[in-house]
């Protein structure tokens, strides 16, 4: 997600951001722009090369826009779900692209369909432009700061309207986004990675609670949302797993941080090995701190298909399962008749572990220790990641002793809660509520991914 104003070639920037965030979904794509005068959009399922050509680029004229990548976490993957949502109110244009996931979204739909409202998708994120459309808000100062504290959960917005671009964090600060220079324009983006790439220089996070408006007087920061109690409530797993090594999250260098994961993951549960291999791509880094902790040699195990996308993000079982298979190939002459250590960033369901493990002792490994840089996943997500039922969690089910069986593995080690906080400056900032239940926000109004979708309708395409 991201969002540029103030810049020459709005489109191709947004092009270029969104490209080094493709890491954050697959699903779809899509950018509105304008000139200040008239939006333009363009938006399609699949990967940001496949939904942007250089034609569709040149015709999105235009100094800001906003864009977003789609990894599905409420609504089903398509092509009306993928944002930014575009709406024409009586008062102009609004286009919205959103991370994470509100907990009130169906009590507050629900309140607006009664009414009369339509929704024209199954997504959470159509709920604010409702708001913003509302009567009620529409004619008060402070309008998008009032609609943004109706909000319950998480959520990193931009928003655009036809001559300025904005941006907010709930007040928990549950996903990350960040603001950079562009010349005399600004960049905002989910990862300081995507403002690296456009060339912005990285001067802050939004901060959580905040509404940033940025239009032609400048950068004009409101708050919305006073902060509850005394830390936040960051995404721990954007560290473990989601944001890209060369991101700055929260306050952290990733790169660094995943390191430190696999040398303390080394002291918590060593293993007597002949090589230490990392799961590409995000164990790897976890297992290069295992390597220089324990002094087993590091090797490259697997080798990776760049080709195909991140099996975690996938919408479906039967995706992720095949993806499996075509993302990642052991090398059978780095593991044959070795004790490997095989590191890994998580175990959510299982099932990619397993096909890994099996193909490890198809190749000859001799034994296999594996060892996970983050603690069991053991609740569900509510707040921006893709497991949410108990049912999908193997250690929801299983114990360690279990699981290992179940993987087939010599033996397994999981990093201590402890430990995956301990690294961070401020550890009591961090919601790791999928390891302990203990969640900041109330999600007793959460009762599924597609809750939304009373009636569940396909999309088909006619050549």
């Amino acid at each position: 997600m991201c969002g540029v104003y103030g810049v020459k070639n709005a489109a191709l920037c947004l092009y270029r951001s969104l490209f080094s965030l493709q890491h954050r979904g697959q699903e779809g794509a899509g950018m509105v722009v304008s000139d200040g005068s008239r939006i333009r959009t363009c938006k399609g399922s699949g990967l940001v090369s496949d939904v942007f050509s250089r034609a569709t680029l040149d015709n999105l004229t235009g100094y800001m826009g906003i864009g977003h990548v789609r990894y599905s976490t409420t609504g089903s993957p398509r092509p009306e779900n993928v944002q930014p949502l575009v709406v024409e109110c009586v008062d102009g244009v609004w286009a919205v692209a959103h991370n994470g996931n509100l907990v009130n979204a169906a009590n507050l739909r629900q309140m607006y369909q009664e009414s009369g409202s339509i929704f024209q998708t199954s997504t959470d994120s159509e709920i604010l432009l409702h708001l913003l459309a509302d009567p009620m808000y529409r004619h008060r100062p402070g309008r998008v700061c009032r609609a943004l504290s109706e909000l319950e959960g998480s959520f990193s917005f931009v928003l655009m309207t036809v001559d300025c671009i904005m941006a907010a964090r709930d007040r928990f600060g549950f996903r990350p986004l960040s603001l950079g220079r562009l010349g005399t324009g600004y960049v905002v983006a989910s990862e300081t990675c995507a403002l690296a790439q456009v060339g912005a220089v990285y001067e802050r996070d939004i901060e959580p609670g905040e509404l940033l408006v940025i239009d032609s007087s400048g950068l004009h920061s409101h708050v919305f949302a006073e902060r509850q109690g005394a830390s936040f409530s960051h995404c721990v797993f954007e560290l473990v797993y989601f944001a890209r090594p060369d991101s700055q999250v929260f306050g952290e260098c990733v790169h660094n941080v995943r390191v430190e994961y696999g040398r303390r993951l080394a002291r918590e549960h060593p293993a007597a090995a002949d090589i230490v291999i990392g799961v590409p791509d995000s164990g790897s880094l976890a297992a290069l701190g295992f390597a220089h902790e324990s002094g087993i040699p590091l090797d490259y195990g697997f080798i990776r298909n760049h080709y195909i996308g991140r099996t975690f993000i996938m919408p479906e079982e039967s995706g992720r399962a095949e993806g499996v298979d075509l993302k990642i190939a052991v090398v059978p002459h780095v593991v044959r008749g070795k004790r490997v250590v095989v590191v890994d960033d998580s175990i959510v369901r299982g099932t990619t572990a397993r096909r890994r493990v099996a193909a490890l002792r198809e190749a000859g490994a001799k034994e296999i220790h594996m060892r996970v840089s983050c603690p069991p996943t053991v609740f569900p997500c509510f707040f921006g990641i893709d497991f949410p039922t108990k049912d999908e969690l193997i250690a929801s089910r299983k114990s360690i002793e279990e699981i290992r069986d179940f993987l087939k593995v010599d033996s397994l080690g999981y990093l201590s809660c402890e430990n995956l906080l301990a690294p961070l400056r401020r550890r009591a900032d961090y919601c790791v509520a999928c390891f302990t239940g203990n969640y900041s926000v109330d999600i007793s109004a959460m009762t599924g991914k597609k809750a939304l979708e009373l009636f569940p309708r396909e999309s088909v395409l006619i050549d």
